[in-house]
Parts: C-alpha cells; sequence; structure tokens
C-alpha cells in the first residue's frame, strides 16, 4: 500500500508538470530516479538493478547505473528501430517519393463526384498510407498539400477536410511506426507477425467505423455551421505546385514494409529481414534511383545525410523519451506501485478484459491531456507484459488496445501538433477541429475495443 501510494502521488505529479509542457523526458527520468531511490532508502529488501544487471558495490550508484543499462538496452534494440524509420523516412521526404506514392493514392479519389464520400474513403486511404508514412505530422502535411485542395474543390468545407486530415493517423499502424516495434516487443513477437496478425484484422474494421462517422459527422457540421459549397467557390485554394519525380518513386516508401512482410514467418521464414536492415535496404536503393535519375553522384551523396541526421532526430525526441519512460516505468514496478493495482483489481473481482480498457483508457487520456500518443504509450507499455503475466494472459491482448489508443487519443487533443497544423489551413480553432473529430474517434475507440474482446 505505502509503494502504491509513493507511486501515485509521484505519477501525479509527473502527470502534472508534462501537462504543464515541461519537457516530459525530463520529467519522467526524475520521477523514475525518486522512486528507485524512495526504494533504495525505505525498502532495502528490495532490488533496484535492472533486469540481469550486477551490482555496482553501492545502491546510489545502482540508481543510475540503471539509467545507463536502460540507455543500453533501448537504444541496441527498439531505440535503433525507431532511429532507422525515422531516417528513413526523412529521406523520403527529401527525395519527394513521399509526396509521389500520396499523389498515386490521391488521384483514384478525383474521379469521384460525390464530396462527403470522397472525405471518408479519403480517410481509410490516408490510414493505409500511415504505414509507409510513419510521421503522423509529416503525412499531415503532405495531405493538406495534396487530398485537401482536391475535398475543398468537390464542396467539402475547409474545416470538415482538414478534420478528415488530423484523423489520418488515428491508429499508428505497420511495422515501420515506433510505437508498433515497442508494442510487438512486449508481446514477445516479429513487427511484421504483430501488424499482420493482429493490427490489420483489428484496423479493418475500425477504419470503416470511423469512414462511416466521419461521413455523417461532417455533413452534419457543415450542415450545421450554415456552409455553402456554392458560396465557397471563390475561396477554394487551387493547391500548391509540387516537385516533379519519376512515377515508381511512388513505390519506393513501401519497400522496405515489403520487404518485412515476404521475408517473415508469414510468407517466407526461410530468410529473415528486420526492420532496421529493411530500412537500410530501402535507403540504398533510393540512393541508386537518385543517382540514375538525376546523374549527380555528388548530390546523391549529399542527400543520403539526411538519412542520418533524421536518426539523429528520432533519439533526440523519441529514443530518450523511451529511455526515460522505461525507467519510470520500471520505478513504478520496483516501488511495488504495480503489483498492488493487480491484487486490488482481482481481489475485486475486476478481470483481465476490465483491465486492459482502463489500461487502454489510461493511455488515451494521458495522449489527448499531452498531445503525444508516443509520450502516452511509452509511459505506460512496459506495465502491459507483468499485468498480463499475472492474470496468465498474453500479454498482446492487453499491449494492442493501448498501443492504438495512443494514437486515438491525440486525435481529440486540442494541443497535439497535428491537430494545430491542420486547424490552420481549416481557417479554425484546433477545439474546432477536435469537436469535429470527437464523435468518428469515440466511436472508433469502441469499434476498436469490442473486436478485440472479440477476436483476440
Amino acid at each position: 500500500m505505502t509503494g502504491f501510494l509513493i507511486g501515485a502521488i509521484i505519477t501525479l505529479l509527473a502527470a502534472w508538470f508534462i501537462i504543464k509542457n515541461y519537457q516530459p523526458q525530463a520529467i519522467l527520468l526524475l520521477a523514475g530516479l525518486s522512486m528507485l531511490l524512495i526504494t533504495a532508502i525505505f525498502f532495502p529488501e528490495k532490488s533496484i538493478l535492472y533486469g540481469q544487471a550486477k551490482s555496482v558495490g553501492w545502491a546510489g550508484g545502482d540508481i543510475f547505473a540503471f539509467v545507463k543499462e536502460s540507455l543500453s538496452t533501448q537504444v541496441a534494440g527498439i531505440g535503433l528501430i525507431i532511429m532507422a524509420a525515422g531516417g528513413f523516412a526523412d529521406y523520403m521526404d527529401h527525395i519527394k517519393a513521399s509526396n509521389a506514392m500520396v499523389n498515386l493514392c490521391v488521384r483514384p479519389l478525383q474521379m469521384i463526384k460525390a464530396p462527403y464520400l470522397i472525405l471518408a474513403l479519403g480517410y481509410i486511404v490516408s490510414q493505409l498510407l500511415h504505414i509507409a508514412i510513419s510521421s503522423a505530422a509529416g503525412l499531415a502535411m503532405l495531405l493538406l498539400v495534396t487530398l485537401f485542395p482536391v475535398l475543398v474543390r468537390l464542396g467539402v468545407s475547409k474545416a470538415a477536410a482538414a478534420s478528415m486530415i488530423g484523423m489520418s493517423a488515428f491508429m499508428d499502424l505497420g511495422p515501420a511506426v515506433g510505437t508498433a516495434n515497442l508494442a510487438a516487443k512486449h508481446a514477445g513477437m516479429e513487427a511484421a507477425v504483430y501488424f499482420a496478425r493482429y493490427q490489420l484484422p483489428l484496423a479493418a474494421g475500425v477504419m470503416v467505423v470511423v469512414a462511416i462517422l466521419l461521413f455523417f459527422t461532417a455533413r452534419h457540421f457543415d450542415a450545421r455551421d450554415g456552409f455553402s459549397a456554392a458560396e465557397s467557390e471563390r475561396d477554394r485554394p487551387g493547391g500548391e505546385a509540387i516537385t516533379a519525380v519519376p512515377g515508381f518513386y511512388a513505390l519506393l516508401p513501401v519497400f522496405p514494409v515489403a520487404l518485412v512482410l515476404i521475408f517473415s514467418p508469414l510468407i517466407i521464414s526461410t530468410i529473415k529481414i528486420d526492420v532496421v536492415t529493411a530500412m537500410i535496404i530501402g535507403t540504398l536503393v533510393a540512393f541508386v534511383c537518385e543517382l540514375l535519375v538525376n546523374r549527380n553522384f555528388k548530390t546523391a551523396c549529399q542527400g543520403v545525410q539526411v538519412f542520418f541526421k533524421g536518426m539523429g532526430t528520432m533519439f533526440t525526441s523519441i529514443v530518450s523519451l523511451l529511455v526515460c519512460a522505461d525507467v519510470f516505468a520500471q520505478g513504478l514496478q520496483i516501488i511495488g506501485a504495480v503489483d498492488f493495482i493487480i491484487q486490488t483489481v482481482q481481489t475485486a473481482g475486476f478481470g483481465f478484459d476490465s483491465m486492459t480498457v482502463l489500461m487502454a483508457l489510461l493511455v488515451c487520456v494521458t495522449a489527448a491531456l499531452t498531445g503525444s500518443g508516443v509520450a502516452a504509450f511509452f509511459s505506460f507499455s512496459g506495465l502491459a507484459p507483468g499485468i498480463a503475466g499475472k492474470f496468465g494472459e498474453s500479454a498482446v491482448r492487453m499491449i494492442l488496445p493501448m498501443q492504438l489508443m495512443a494514437g486515438m487519443g491525440r486525435s481529440i487533443s486540442p494541443v497535439a501538433g497535428v491537430i494545430i497544423a491542420v486547424s490552420k489551413a481549416g481557417e479554425c480553432s484546433p477545439f474546432m477541429i477536435v469537436r469535429r473529430t470527437f464523435i468518428p474517434a469515440v466511436g472508433g475507440m469502441a469499434a476498436m475495443l469490442i473486436i478485440n474482446g472479440i477476436i483476440n
């Protein structure tokens, strides 16, 4: 009980600071170190070592060695995957391959003359694009240049089009996404298997529900706001010019995803290509394409540097957060807060399904308050395997809804970067965007939890 109270107080303080826009890495690290220090002082019978690490001979030193072990473990594992994926995404943006892929996918939608149907279908297309374009903000920016003008020209309000694009990464799907890779690690399986066998079947049903709700809510809010397609004719954007690149460049962003899926236990089990290897191969293939198209070896070599700069950016923003969140989560477990919650839930008669919903909602609320699905999921994902194990259940049953809920919570957060970005294009406040995304998002969340309970 004491450990739980201490952990709860520190967690609430950490949440307050993060909501007040303090740097989450520093707050989570300090919170985790505080719990380790309290454990070392008041509960000396408990080990504060990281995993199988050996003591440095002094409890005070073990606390800081804990951070070093977490850094070594995370950077060498999931951190490297996240950095490679981020570097590849930046390189695809640099050579305009991401633009080519979005253009290719958006073009068929232009042939449909039903604006709100295109809006609904546009969500499905953009959600599928997120499998290859791992950055939610990056995908939204591309769609604002390509799909947004199409929707507005066809008669959808700017606010409706912007709101749909704000939900383009409603679910973080695919082996290139950092949260999905971490979830696969906690579930004890390969990213390709997690994506194909668990994410896709669940996401398919959710996408249909969200698309239908987007169709009706967009039409409802446009009518309620007095939007008239005819009156807005003069205000419709003409779209921005996009640098032309060869059509086959559209295939480059999905090339690593295809490699990971093909050379995995799903299709060809004799050869295994992991995410990092696939990203490196994809980058080299893109480099050769750049060399053949532009015929400038020096410029092509300079372009590859974007890949490594992207890796560094991901370490600064995401991997550092992963390490600090790991220290925080481990601190909660070591001080005994997690064990107390599990015992209380079991004593009260709550089952595993109820606990899964509670954990998923915790991630959702955190993402909505902070605007970061990554921070929310990284903060609590480390708890899922232990909780599932206590109930004798598979970790993937809990980690999957938690991981998907992180992106879902971001879509209803007025402080999320992607919501703020699309609100400018929609010429309205982020709160007006969230007002439009709320019903489709809540419907998608409910569908996700129900479908997960049925199929998993």
